[in-house]
């Protein structure tokens, strides 16, 4: 208390006082300098001077222990007014703004940028992110009702170069001459190895036989490498991302194998056959039946076509739609109409078929299986491999069980399991057997088509390979 009188010492150094009005910046009597201010004791002695800050409201205020040790560091009490003056620890604090939380819309489109960049439309970006797994309750983590709403909103924040125009839209694919070709190629040569087959004898005839199954194999191998039914051909949209890979090739060669000969096999094995190799002709002990096989090879062109059409109107829509629920609603009956089109092609075919050879044209057989083979391609000319896989797979073996367990039941003891077959071949005949079968699984194929390739990501062009 003696030494009270000493800091009214104008030579005294003294520290920047509390902060006693809130604001979280010290009263400094630095702070306080300027014209027609008081200036502080630490600016030097001087006559008329008033008292330092430390003293608050009045004398009196003994030194603090805080005061003594700001005195000593005042580069730690000054708060920065001008340059040359460090910046205290609540100036920094005050004048730093705070840094937000990170924007996940913005490491979205960083994340597909590529995508935003060459999108016209906000139903493309929709698209986009459909195809690489986003869905509604995705979108509902960044604050969005749907994927759409999601894809306005990136749509509308990506950045664009005035001076450069807009991507155009993607354009339906042409029509070439080269794929027209290709999928009429089919047709012809089955009907070539089938007339050639009717005019040989003996020997002469499975080596045409031979001849003429080879030469369709590979004409229908390179119509389904270029073309509408393509997944190669740069104007088809390709595989979707996380699609999985399926073979289809074997099942399908039997299922079309089964068309040919299961039938006349089926017959003869529940009459104790065969006891011989069938002979080519529809009246052989092996008959075989040529007129759906015929069909469903000059069926190739109606299919493309059909396909072709599909992706045209499908682009055309997805260009003029402005939302996912939209689109989906205005391809589902296109979709419709394209698959019954393409029955109606192969019914007509049957017809011409059926009377050119002879032969009953087998309406219900051969329509249920081209739906299934024309759902399935189109599942795979989109990307959608596995579920044409695995249908194909269970119908080729229902019809394989059906046919092994009849020669199964000529073992003692196990003759009860001819019976289910038994039993539908003499209700119905033996062509209800791939008729059952086919229908089914064209059914389950045409409910899962209905459901994939009615999204906008099913028709939207494939992103540049990175």
């Amino acid at each position: 208390m003696s030494g009270l009188g000493e800091l009214d010492r104008p030579a005294t150094p003294t520290g920047p006082a509390r902060d006693r009005t809130g604001t979280g910046r010290p009263e400094s009597a630095v702070d306080g300098a300027g014209p027609g201010r008081p200036e502080s004791a630490v600016d030097g002695a001087g006559p008329g001077r008033p008292e330092s800050a430390v003293d608050g409201a009045g004398s009196g205020r003994p030194e603090s222990a805080l005061d003594r040790a700001r005195a000593e560091k005042p580069e730690f009490g000054f708060d920065s007014t001008g340059p040359g003056k460090p910046e205290s620890a609540a100036g920094r604090g005050a004048s730093t703004p705070r840094r937000g939380a990170a924007d996940p819309v913005k490491t979205l489109m960083h994340r597909h940028r590529e995508l935003c960049e060459r999108a016209v439309d906000p139903l493309e970006i929709a698209a986009g992110l459909e195809a690489h797994g986003i869905t509604d309750r995705t979108a509902a983590r960044f604050r969005h009702r749907d994927v759409f709403s999601l894809a306005e909103e990136m749509y509308a924040r990506v950045s664009r170069d005035a001076d450069t125009p807009p991507p155009a839209p993607p354009a339906a694919p042409r029509v070439r001459v080269d794929w027209v070709l290709l999928t009429l190629l089919p047709g012809a040569l089955c009907a070539a190895a089938i007339a050639a087959v009717h005019l040989t004898h003996g020997r002469s005839r499975l080596f045409a036989a031979a001849a003429g199954a080879l030469a369709v194999a590979l004409a229908l191998h390179a119509a389904l490498r270029r073309g509408p039914l393509s997944r190669t051909d740069t104007d088809r949209p390709g595989p979707r991302p996380g699609a999985a890979s399926g073979r289809t090739t074997p099942w399908t060669v039997w299922l079309v194998a089964y068309s040919l000969l299961g039938n006349g096999l089926l017959d003869t094995a529940l009459a104790g056959g065969p006891d011989t190799l069938p002979t080519g002709t529809a009246d052989g002990p092996w008959p075989l039946t040529a007129a759906p096989v015929l069909a469903l090879a000059l069926a190739c062109a109606p299919a493309a076509w059909t396909a072709h059409l599909l992706t045209a109107r499908a682009r055309r829509k997805l260009a003029a739609s402005r939302g996912l629920e939209d689109f989906a609603a205005a391809v589902r009956p296109l979709l419709l109409g394209v698959f019954a089109l393409f029955l109606g092609a192969l019914a007509a075919l049957l017809t011409v078929s059926g009377a050119a050879l002879g032969e009953p044209a087998a309406y219900a057989q051969a329509l249920t299986l081209g739906a299934l083979l024309f759902l399935a391609r189109l599942l795979t000319t989109h990307g959608f491999t596995y579920a044409p896989a695995v249908v194909l797979t269970a119908a080729a073996t229902v019809e394989g069980a059906a046919l092994a367990t009849v020669f199964a039941s000529r073992l003692p003891g196990v003759g009860f399991l001819a019976t289910p077959v038994e039993t539908l071949v003499t209700t119905w005949g033996a062509g209800s057997v791939p008729t059952l079968t086919c229908g089914a699984a064209a059914l389950t194929l045409l409910v899962h088509t209905t459901r994939k390739l009615t999204r906008a990501s099913a028709h939207a062009p494939s992103e540049p390979a990175r």
